[in-house]
């Protein structure tokens, strides 16, 4: 019986990364290239406030260093939140250093935006949503499933990073932002929570989308607003609360299903 359960979750997860792969493939084979343009760094508020540029877009990054270094502490320290295997404090742990370092690199990008600082801004969130995404295939899929996730997804996002700065292409970085809130509410449906509160992955997915609408129409929202805060900064505060609503669900948690590979675990 554990051999046909263990089977089936294998070949489900087989499948969805099978899935997943044809996917880009077919977006590699079928999207035109998408090179840098110098566009892609101007921002509808560019205002500067006691000698900071681009304050606002600054700034607006702290609360990402707040959020990032309590759930890091709280991941490590290990009483709080409810995390029942070794392997999903790799995870977290990597996805909260990955949010701390946000905040630093994204601050660091929006004093200058250019072509070279921009690396920095995308490269912690790369490291985040790649952790984020193996703790939820652990979560859903299995621990030892998660930990190779792990270690080829954080591959993958310097890889991407990499192809970018190689062939001025922004393919596989767009992929890889998506790739987690395309996966994670698909998942959802396709393999039983292992934890109660499971629904904080659909809404930091939701609020994933809203972050991401903001950025898009940047300057409507600035404009509609008389010119107080624009929608680049309210992406980057509408994104903060996805490590909020996930620290959220860590607190208040408990083991729902619990699997039968992980029971000798227990303690």
């Amino acid at each position: 019986m554990v051999w046909v359960h263990h089977h089936l979750r294998r070949l489900k997860s087989t499948r969805l990364w099978g899935g997943a792969f044809l996917c880009w493939v077919c977006l590699m084979l079928t999207t035109p290239k998408i090179p840098h343009s110098p566009k892609h760094h101007v921002f509808a508020d560019m205002r500067n406030f006691l000698g900071v540029p681009n304050t606002l877009n600054v700034i607006s990054n702290f609360p990402f260093l707040v959020v990032g270094v309590l759930g890091l502490v709280l991941c490590l320290q290990g009483s709080l939140f409810a995390i029942s295997l070794r392997g999903e404090v790799w995870g977290w742990a990597f996805f909260y250093a990955g949010v701390t370092a946000m905040a630093f690199g994204s601050a660091y990008y929006h004093l200058k935006p250019d072509d070279d600082r921009v690396l920095w801004d995308r490269l912690p969130m790369m490291v985040a949503y790649a952790s984020l995404f193996s703790s939820f295939i652990i979560e859903r899929v299995g621990e030892r499933v998660g930990l190779i996730s792990l270690f080829l997804l954080l591959l993958m996002s310097l890889a991407s990073i990499a192809y970018e700065r190689s062939f001025n292409d922004l393919r596989l970085c767009m992929m890889f932002h998506l790739i987690p809130c395309i996966a994670i509410p698909t998942m959802t449906f396709v393999f039983p929570p292992k934890y109660t509160h499971s629904r904080y992955w659909l809404w930091a997915a939701g609020v994933y989308l809203l972050a991401k609408f903001e950025g898009i129409v940047d300057r409507k929202i600035y404009g509609s607003n008389h010119y107080i805060i624009s929608g680049h900064s309210l992406e980057h505060l509408c994104l903060v609360m996805i490590p909020v609503l996930l620290s959220m669900m860590l607190i208040y948690r408990s083991i729902k299903i619990p699997r039968l590979g992980e029971l000798k675990e227990w303690p």
